[in-house]
C-alpha cells in the first residue's frame, strides 16, 4: 500500500484499486460492476464464470489490509438489471453476512440509474452525488464540486508503459489533479475500477496531475511525480 496526502487528509492506496481515507477508516471502491459478466452471458457472449466472487474475495482483502469499518462504493455497484441474476445476488448476500459489522454505502452512478438499487436486505445505504466527507466530495462522476476536493470513479483509468507500440502495457492507475486549488477545476481524483471483470481507458495527465499505476500488487508513484 501506498500513503499519500490529497487536499490536506491522510490516503492510502491499495493494490486493489481501492482507497482508504484514514480519517474515518473509510475504504473507496469505484465501478464494483457485479452481475457484468452474468449480464453478458444472458446475451450470449462468452465470458468467464465466477468474477463477482473474485471481485468479492479482493473486498475483503482490501478490508482486512486496511481495517476499514466503512466501504462506500463509488457508484457502478450493480451493471445491469440483469445483473440482479439469482446466483449474483446470492453471492453477494453470502458476503453481506460475513461482513456485518461493516457500514456500506452507494454513491449511485449511471449503471446504478439502469441496474437499480441493490436489494435492501443487502442493507447498503443509497445516497445520490456528491457525498461530502471531510475535504471531499465522494462522487462516481469526475467532475468538480464547489469547495470541495472530488474523489471519483466512472472512467476506468490505466496509463501505457514500456517501448514500442507492441511492448505496450497497460496498467490501471489512481489519477489525481492538482490539489493545490490554483485551478479549482483539477480537483479531482479518479480511483481505478474495482470490478475483475471490467475495461480500462487510457488518460492523457495534466501538469500537476499524480499518478500512481498498480503493477505486480504494488501501487507505485511514477519517477519524477510528487508523492504528497
Amino acid at each position: 500500500m501506498l500513503r499519500i496526502n490529497v487536499a490536506g487528509a491522510d490516503v492510502v492506496l491499495h493494490p486493489s484499486g481501492a482507497a482508504l481515507l484514514s480519517a474515518d477508516h473509510t475504504l473507496l471502491i469505484a465501478d464494483a460492476h457485479f452481475g457484468k459478466a452474468v449480464s453478458f452471458r444472458k446475451l450470449g457472449v462468452p465470458v468467464p464464470q465466477g468474477t463477482t466472487t473474485e471481485t468479492l474475495d479482493a473486498l475483503t482483502s482490501a478490508i482486512e489490509a486496511t481495517q476499514a469499518k466503512r466501504v462506500v462504493f463509488l457508484g457502478d455497484f450493480l451493471h445491469s438489471r440483469r445483473s440482479h441474476a439469482a446466483p449474483t445476488l446470492a453471492a453477494l448476500s453470502r458476503w453481506r453476512e460475513q461482513h456485518v459489522g461493516i457500514d456500506l454505502t452507494l454513491v449511485r452512478g449511471n449503471h446504478d440509474d439502469r441496474a437499480g438499487d441493490p436489494p435492501a436486505s443487502l442493507g447498503i445505504e443509497v445516497v445520490d452525488e456528491p457525498l461530502p466527507s471531510g475535504p471531499f466530495a465522494l462522487c462516481h462522476h469526475p467532475r468538480p464540486v464547489a469547495g470541495l476536493y472530488v474523489l471519483a470513479g466512472h472512467w476506468h483509468p490505466c496509463i501505457s508503459v514500456g517501448g514500442r507500440a507492441f511492448q505496450r502495457l497497460r496498467l490501471p492507475c489512481f489519477w489525481f489533479g492538482d490539489d493545490s486549488g490554483a485551478l479549482p477545476e483539477n480537483a479531482v481524483g479518479v480511483l481505478p475500477a474495482f470490478g475483475s471483470f471490467t475495461g480500462m481507458h487510457r488518460i492523457e495527465p495534466r501538469a500537476g496531475d499524480r499518478i500512481f499505476p498498480v503493477a505486480d500488487d504494488v501501487v507505485r508513484a511514477i519517477p519524477g511525480l510528487p508523492i504528497a
